[in-house]
């Protein structure tokens, strides 16, 4: 397991700490232990759901009750629809539940405790409550019908561009390594291993594992699992059957990936866990680099792990996790300045398009409904030159001559037609259908704790 640190406030004038100059590092007995404790914080807010939920339910039950006989006669459907909203709040704490039975060991390199621990009810933090929540969106986002649209606009020009890049008839594809960091609960890392890819999707958060889990190896078939996203959404409703109305998952089956695919989980800080210099081809970035308490860690990450002649495809906004977060670390960097250390730091921008419209785990009925004009590139960290100023060929041969000659010649005619033209109209026009996605299993390992959780 990859060393874990924890971010500390450094001690001085409180008015202007110094967030997280140093990180301290805990015995790894202590680190055990700290890891435990927050493994088991994520467990309590599974297991504590419906009764943080229906303290919400019964709020609302008392507020109708407060008011006068011919106010409540005005509303006959009010109390009636409370108690459905409770009935599927029940039906998600049981799928809560299944999520979590078989979760303690479920990392090859960290043992986390007896299952006595699972008969504990322990309250859990309005913070973790969010939490789970917004994991239950992401089932709706990655794994059902209802989510398609939103993955065609946020993974579909990925996936376009990692096939015009490395397309089958010119690639032995399934040497050809992509990482996918901030996997969530793997769509985008599957339908990539479903094409033929080497894929490894990578994920912190242990709120996302254990679902990313469940979803790809205990559901065997075709909207096998029904969940309620919307009962948690008592404002911008337009009728009171859109806060109750199902949702079925996953619209694929997640064991269908062909016998010769290579997909993998793998849990821990993105940072920590991959250190090993020039060893993916691709890393593809969806909705995560504003995940980081400083961009530029990022990015020197994925430049040191790229192949030379690799790519760094990115789609996402910058809606910074730990902005106004109390002693934490962040740097909240425009995209100019983003892109400015992009370059600074050697990487080539082939593609770029400043003005992506997408969507985040929506819901599509409310009366409230959030567009994000997110940032999508293609950037390439160079191929190496020997002492004549010839490149170098890495591990494939031709494919290092194909990245530098023919595709380069695409990069500055064709493909950025393609780009900006056909491939813009195909992102959003004629959209390939993802009939033939497909799903595969995680072997995960430890991560380190959530930031602001222990």
């Amino acid at each position: 397991m990859a060393e874990i640190t924890r971010d500390e406030v450094a001690e001085g004038d409180q008015d202007e700490p110094n967030y997280n100059k140093e990180r301290i590092k805990y015995s790894p007995e202590e680190e055990r232990k700290l890891e435990r404790q927050h493994f088991w914080r994520v467990i309590d807010a599974f297991r504590y759901y419906s009764t943080h939920v229906h303290e919400q339910v019964k709020r609302a039950q008392r507020q109708y009750r407060s008011l006068t006989q011919h106010h409540q006669s005005l509303l006959p459907s009010v109390l009636p629809n409370l108690t459905h909203i409770s009935q599927c709040v029940e039906h998600n704490q049981e799928v809560l539940h299944a999520i979590v039975h078989n979760c303690i060991d479920m990392f090859e390199n960290m043992e986390y405790g007896e299952e006595e621990e699972l008969k504990k009810l322990r309250p859990a933090s309005i913070f973790d409550m969010d939490k789970l929540k917004s994991t239950i969106k992401q089932f709706v986002r990655d794994w059902s019908e209802v989510g398609q649209a939103e993955r065609d606009t946020c993974y579909l020009p990925i996936i376009k561009e990692i096939q015009r890049l490395f397309p089958c008839d010119q690639y032995d594809v399934s040497k050809l390594s992509v990482l996918v960091p901030g996997a969530g609960l793997g769509r985008l890392a599957w339908e990539i291993a479903r094409l033929g890819y080497m894929c490894q999707g990578n994920e912190w958060s242990f709120f996302m594992l254990f679902s990313s889990n469940y979803v790809l190896n205990r559901c065997e078939k075709v909207n096998s699992l029904t969940l309620y996203p919307w009962i948690h959404q008592f404002s911008n409703n337009k009728r009171s059957s859109d806060q109750t109305r199902s949702v079925s998952v996953p619209d694929v089956d997640p064991q269908s990936l062909p016998i010769t695919s290579d997909f993998s989980m793998v849990a821990g800080d993105f940072c920590e866990v991959y250190t090993e210099p020039d060893s993916w081809d691709c890393v593809a970035t969806c909705f995560f680099i504003d995940t980081a308490h400083n961009v530029l860690d990022y990015l020197e990450t994925i430049w040191k792990v790229l192949k030379p002649g690799g790519v760094w495809i990115n789609l996402g906004p910058l809606l910074y996790h730990f902005e106004n977060m109390a002693n934490e670390l962040s740097i909240e960097l425009s995209y100019e300045d983003i892109r400015a250390a992009i370059v600074k730091y050697g990487f080539q921008l082939e593609v770029e398009r400043e003005s992506v419209k997408t969507t985040y785990t929506e819901n599509d009925r409310s009366m409230l409904r959030y567009v994000y004009d997110c940032v999508f590139f293609v950037a390439r960290k160079p191929a190496r030159e020997d002492a004549n100023g010839d490149r170098e060929e890495d591990a494939n041969g031709d494919r290092e001559e194909d990245a530098n000659g023919d595709r380069e010649e695409d990069a500055n005619g064709d493909r950025e037609e393609d780009a900006n033209g056909g491939r813009e109209e195909d992102a959003n026009g004629d959209r390939e259908e993802d009939d033939e996605a497909c799903i595969a299993p995680p072997c995960a390992k430890s991560p380190r704790r959530e930031s602001g959780l222990t």
